[in-house]
């Protein structure tokens, strides 16, 4: 008979979720003394501390809620931003396209809000490292905070300029842009790629991708992808099992493409 195992609990300093019955949710660090005040009472972290995962807690008010470990999607979602973020639907491939894993050295343009750089944190992460360019610094300040609190900072160079002027580093793994304009980084981005290195991009137009195709094209990139991801959730009611009556479908295309080498004289 396997033995069983271990009951894991949320310790102080723990990011949790906690989901009450009407579907709202939060995420929140876990602090001995502090409380998270919700419309349905309050519920002191003290009492979720020690809590196994998977349990149902209840408020002041005797309102229950769920305690869960935040899955990645949890935290994209709840990010604090004044930018538009990569859904997760796309954050997600875009890690798999891009062969963005632990170990890897990768650049992203721009940092927005720090969605994205969430995920490429925790993909790369402990021994990779993202170098993230961002050139306004009200919107880095954000996502240098964001990330911070989720403890994923560590992982992550920011950076506060321009990148027409090319990028610090070289012979990274992985380039993702998300500026409007990418067609107009494409040398910037081969220079600082490895041989061979991934190149990836999302765009929220037709004309802005099939002008960056046409760049794509006529510089040294190859294995060029047009993708578009349509999620579709459904009501997980046996009874009724249908789509739900809103979906999010298009919020982008995105663009992969691949570092070659030129082996004319």
């Amino acid at each position: 008979m396997t033995a069983k195992r271990d009951v894991q609990t949320a310790q102080s300093d723990d990011l949790a979720l906690l989901i009450g019955r009407d579907r709202k949710s939060f995420i929140v660090r876990l602090e001995s003394g502090s409380q998270l005040h919700t419309h349905h009472g309050v519920v002191a972290h003290d009492d979720v501390i020690g809590a196994p995962w998977g349990a149902h807690l209840s408020s002041h008010v005797g309102y229950p809620f769920l305690l869960l470990q935040p899955s990645t999607d949890d935290l994209v979602r709840d990010l604090k931003r004044t930018t538009q973020i990569v859904y997760p639907k796309d954050a997600g491939y875009i890690l798999m396209k891009m062969r963005i894993m632990s170990g890897c050295r990768m650049i992203e343009a721009g940092t927005g809000s720090g969605g994205l750089a969430l995920v490429f944190a925790q993909a790369v992460g402990p021994t990779g490292r993202l170098y993230s360019y961002e050139i306004r610094p009200d919107v880095q300040r954000l996502a240098c905070k964001n990330l911070e609190q989720l403890g994923l900072a560590e992982f992550v160079e920011f950076k506060l300029r321009d990148i027409s002027d090319g990028f610090d580093e070289c012979d990274v793994d992985a380039l993702f842009l998300d500026v409007p304009n990418p067609w107009g980084y494409l040398m910037q981005a081969h220079d600082a790629l490895v041989n061979g290195g991934f190149f990836g991009c999302i765009l929220p137009t037709a004309n802005q991708v099939c002008r960056l195709i046409d760049a794509l094209e006529k510089t040294e990139f190859g294995m060029i992808e047009v993708e578009e991801l349509l999620l579709r959730p459904y009501k997980a009611v046996p009874a009724r099992l249908r789509p739900v009556d809103r979906m999010v479908a298009h919020t982008g295309y995105l663009i992969f493409a691949r570092a070659v080498i030129s082996l004319e004289e």
